[in-house]
């Protein structure tokens, strides 16, 4: 007795060499390269890949020398920045700041700017009055 698969494989058996060759008229017209079309995103990929390559090509590799100097510049800093830091738990508490509350801070400042000193009595302003002016004219003889 035949199984299901057995019957259905030849029924078919006719179709393949049909699709095999509908297969191949496909696959061709799509490996054409006219009826080829990039996909933008791919566009996309590869001009930023492109300018990348381009970018290290240019600034990058003629210049080898400087940029590994700065790099070396930098990592001292950075050795030397993290060897400055006090590690000791003294000078971290130390170095704590005091906090004061709001109110304390505004009498604080009250007393240091306080004028201690007595005010000075200050002289009176004096008024000026314009004076009038003569009004004679002396004539030169000649």
């Amino acid at each position: 007795m035949k199984t299901p698969r057995e019957i259905l494989l030849a029924q078919h058996r006719a179709a393949g060499p049909k699709l095999d060759a509908i297969r191949h008229d496909v696959v061709s017209t799509l490996n054409n390269q006219e009826t080829k079309s990039p996909v933008s995103e791919s566009i996309f990929v590869s001009s930023f890949l492109d300018c990348s390559k381009k970018m290290w090509d240019e600034l990058v590799l003629p210049s080898r020398r400087i940029w590994s100097g700065l790099a070396a510049v930098w990592l001292l800093i950075i050795v030397v920045n993290v060897s400055q830091r006090d590690h000791s738990p003294v000078g971290k508490v130390a170095s704590a700041p005091v906090l004061i509350s709001a109110r304390e801070q505004q009498r604080l400042m009250n007393e240091l700017f306080a004028d201690r000193t007595l005010p000075v009595e200050a002289e009176p302003p004096k008024t000026f009055s314009p004076k009038p002016h003569t009004q004679t004219f002396q004539t030169f003889a000649t």
